[in-house]
């Protein structure tokens, strides 16, 4: 394929925007070469500024579970911008959406929409911190929620030391705060709680991750965070961003069985739009301002336009379960048909999977962590990469990233995928 045009794009992006993008996954520097620029979606596909065709398998990184341009959302937004774009005050189409989300979501009285995932997150854990009354949160490593300082911590010299800033402008003072923990090892997160007694206000995590490639939670991780939480009064955040309206309709909490004291969505919620929210159980969500004592606000918060878009996507899920059945089952076929090819070709690779979440990795052990994500052969993914785009699929330019399967795609466009990966097998 011939990208001559977004090459050019490119080029032309660095001299005004900081190195090309708005957003650092989008410049390829993990797979190298010049990014897609794109003209237009529908349904599983991209088109490019250079008439190129792609299969699209991160769907804009989720939220376009029913496939791009999907009629129903872009109805409700032009006909929401006929009646203005916004407007700082209330608008009913806020609480429509509130009722919606809270009915469809188990464990949840309340809902407070902000503008993005890392808002909602950055809130989450603000209002953990006011109801708890306590300083310190614990992450996980690889764990991705947002940019906000809190979050861009990466481990100290050991298991239960400090995190130290791994960008520059985040202070060694928010970082004291904020604890690292191994994904999917329970015992190191109750070193962690041992070593800061009544000091923690909660512990946030991806339930199913998806920022270290897609990697699910063993069996009783999930049970036994909770567990731990409920022991010492900590509070336990599920980020579902990425899982929330996803994988269920009630999101990973349906999904597993655990209960969150607090959720934060994004993606889905805003049906392509930018929206993030985080709700929780009344008393939770009570100590919010203007009725409690934390304080967040936004002027963008419940923009029209971005519940017209939210509202159209949950109704269509909420009123057609069958849609999460049928995305699990190409997500099933996918990775079926994928394991096939690689193993005929010998190409050392594990395959997670949860839903309509996958990732390959190039790695001979399971990966459940981000430490065993990183073992993969990141050369290996590279060309794979590449090989795919020239294919005419695009998958995340980031070994460390899930992809993301939409009802849109139809099972001629899953073989085609899986007719790609065999050709670009055999060079890997």
């Amino acid at each position: 394929m011939i990208y001559k045009r977004s090459s050019a794009l490119f080029t032309e992006a660095q001299k005004v925007i900081p190195g090309g993008v708005n957003s650092p996954v989008r410049a390829f520097k993990a797979v190298g070469g010049d990014p897609i620029f794109v003209k237009e979606a529908k349904g599983a596909y991209l088109y490019d500024v250079d008439g190129n065709r792609l299969i699209d398998y991160i769907n804009s990184w989720g939220p376009m579970i029913l496939g791009h341009a999907h009629p129903p959302v872009v109805e409700a937004v032009v006909e929401k911008a006929k009646k203005g774009t916004s407007f700082g005050m209330p608008t009913e189409i806020e609480t429509e959406i509130a009722e919606l989300a809270v009915a469809m979501v188990p464990n949840i009285d309340k809902i407070r929409f902000v503008n993005s995932g890392t808002e909602a997150c950055m809130s989450a854990v603000r209002l953990a911190r006011g109801f708890t009354k306590r300083d310190k949160i614990i992450k996980f490593a690889g764990c991705y929620h947002g940019h906000s300082d809190s979050f861009l911590i990466q481990a100290g010299s050991g298991a239960i030391t400090f995190g130290s800033p791994n960008s520059p402008g985040v202070t060694a003072g928010t970082a004291k705060d904020t604890l690292l923990a191994q994904y999917n090892n329970l015992e190191n997160v109750k070193e962690i709680i041992t070593s800061n007694p009544d000091e923690i206000a909660c512990i946030i995590i991806e339930p199913i991750a998806g920022n270290m490639g897609c990697i699910p939670p063993v069996e009783g991780f999930l049970e036994g965070l909770r567990e731990l939480c409920d022991q010492h009064g900590i509070l336990l955040v599920f980020d579902e961003v990425m899982t929330g309206f996803r994988l269920a309709r009630g999101g990973a909490q349906e999904l597993t069985g655990v209960n969150a004291d607090i959720v934060t969505f994004g993606k889905v919620i805003g049906g392509g739009l930018p929206v993030g929210a985080f709700a929780a159980r009344k008393e939770i969500m009570d100590y919010l301002a203007p009725v409690g004592p934390v304080y967040q606000a936004g002027t963008l918060s419940g923009n029209p336009l971005a519940m017209a878009a939210g509202l159209a996507m949950l109704t269509e899920l909420n009123e057609h379960p069958e849609i999460f059945e049928s995305i699990n089952k190409k997500t099933a076929y996918l990775h079926k048909g994928i394991a096939e090819v690689l193993e005929k070709y010998d190409v050392t690779h594990t395959i997670n999977r949860r839903g309509s979440m996958i990732s390959v990795h190039f790695a001979k052990d399971a990966v459940v962590d981000f430490e065993s994500a990183a073992n993969g052969n990141n050369d290996t993914f590279k060309k794979f990469f590449h090989g795919m785009l020239e294919q005419g699929i695009y998958i995340a330019p980031s070994a460390f990233e899930t992809w993301f399967i939409t009802e849109a795609l139809s099972y001629e466009d899953l073989d085609a995928t899986i007719a790609a990966v065999d050709k670009v097998a055999v060079t890997l």
